[in-house]
């Protein structure tokens, strides 16, 4: 049987994607990630993958003329790969029709709130100068929007007296942590449903 093949794109130190690859490692993501896509050839992130063995399309955004262009020669990446799911964990670009119309339903991604609430750019910044008390994550579908794709799964974060946004930030991302190796399970098991913007997950198959 063919594996689920996961493409990972990240921007930066890639802290979800260790976790993914934690997850990956132990048996319990299901699936196995066979591209890391990052538009930052000198983050950190690109070190983890490699130490992981997992082949990385590296490239510099000003290399193109438009977003569209470096879009194309990811696209061929993902086909030669065969790649069953897209897994955004802190790329900070936004995608073209070029990627998100053939992945539609297929591509992901994780923010720090619990949207609709604070999309876009520093979502932990926005939630503290707002004053809620609860802030959180959310993974959702790209849909081509900022942070506009159906919700899959969200979890909650108290805001404590004090917090500033390091404080608030550290535990965002424990849960985080958590959670995005779970959702990406969910996916390899084929439970994750979609019928407009309302996602279901099914009951896990009895063993």
């Amino acid at each position: 049987m063919t594996s689920y093949r996961i493409a990972v794109f990240a921007s930066g130190r890639g802290s979800n994607f260790q976790a993914l690859v934690d997850a990956m490692v132990s048996g319990w993501l299901g699936g196995e990630i066979s591209l890391l896509v990052c538009d930052k050839p000198q983050a950190a992130v690109v070190e983890r993958a490699r130490k992981a063995g997992i082949d990385c399309f590296l490239f510099q955004p000003k290399d193109y003329a438009s977003r569209e262009d470096y879009e194309r020669e990811i696209a061929v990446e993902l086909s030669k790969r065969g790649v069953d799911l897209i897994v955004l964990a802190g790329y900070m670009r936004l995608l073209t029709s070029v990627l998100v119309e053939p992945y539609s339903g297929r591509m992901i991604n994780i923010h720090p709130s619990l949207l609709p609430s604070f999309p876009g750019k520093n979502a932990i910044g926005q939630a503290l100068d707002y004053g809620v008390k609860l802030t959180g994550i959310s993974v959702h579908f790209v849909d081509g929007g900022m942070d506009t794709g159906p919700v899959i799964a969200q979890r909650a974060v108290e805001i404590v007296e004090g917090d500033d946004e390091a404080s608030l930030s550290g535990r965002i991302h424990a849960v985080e942590q958590q959670l995005y190796p779970e959702v990406v399970s969910w996916f390899t098991a084929g439970r994750v449903n979609l019928n407009g913007r309302i996602v279901t997950i099914a009951e896990p198959a009895a063993r």
